[in-house]
């Protein structure tokens, strides 16, 4: 899962992805109310964690663009204005929760939980063929085993379990999972689809990794 974290201080900022990260989530991190509706506009989010006193443009403002613009992502307003007439603008202008600093990083995980709820599986476990995927202890499991997985190794197959049978070309993970700042070659992604071959191979998943040539990579059933 890939969040838009907007948060003007960078060393809550920073301190906030390390929380998601540990989490197994993805992170794109912004620093001011522009930027964030830039890459709201451009981006493939699952979900946006904003503060609303940032330069430039604020939360609320850039909240009311995003819906006006017909984008229904879940929205986590994260902030130090706490008072009454604060929230109830905030939720009025689209957002899903609101958040007054400070905060527990448990209750900051529960809320991106709760307000994604709707947009993914209620169930902990995604299943295909005979293995399946916890969502809470990140194993990877079948009748013959199992394995924990490693941060992106967990993204890449929580997002295949997701979209079976879909083609998801390399540029599309790099976009969800490893996102626009990343240092990293594309070639990454072969790196870690084959990871998760070899661990599929060792649970004997009757379930595979399928390349399409010049397209991407697919989750189907060993005998398709």
């Amino acid at each position: 899962m890939r969040i838009l974290l907007a948060e003007d201080e960078r060393a809550l900022s920073k301190a906030i992805v390390k929380i998601f990260e540990k989490n197994n989530y993805s992170v794109d991190a912004v620093y001011d109310g522009e930027e964030a509706l830039s890459f709201l506009e451009l981006g493939n989010y699952d979900a946006a964690v904003l503060d609303i006193m940032m330069p430039k443009m604020d939360g609320i403002t850039v909240l009311k663009k995003i819906r006006a613009a017909g984008n229904q992502i879940p929205v986590l307003m994260l902030t130090a204005k706490a008072e009454i007439e604060d929230r109830v603008l905030g939720l009025d202008s689209g957002a899903n929760d609101y958040l007054p600093k400070p905060f527990d990083s448990r209750e900051l995980l529960a809320r991106v939980r709760s307000i994604t709820r709707s947009n993914t599986q209620t169930d902990s476990r995604l299943s295909f063929g005979n293995i399946s995927l916890n969502r809470a202890t990140y194993e990877l499991s079948s009748p013959f085993g199992s394995f924990k997985l490693a941060n992106k190794e967990y993204q890449m197959m929580e997002y295949m379990l997701t979209n079976p049978h879909r083609v998801v070309s390399p540029e599309m993970f790099m976009e969800k999972i490893w996102g626009y700042d990343s240092d990293s070659e594309i070639n990454v992604v072969w790196v870690y689809i084959s990871y998760l071959r070899k661990k599929l191979a060792a649970l004997n998943a009757d379930v595979k990794i399928k390349s399409s040539r010049n397209a991407g990579y697919s989750l189907e059933n060993s005998d398709d």
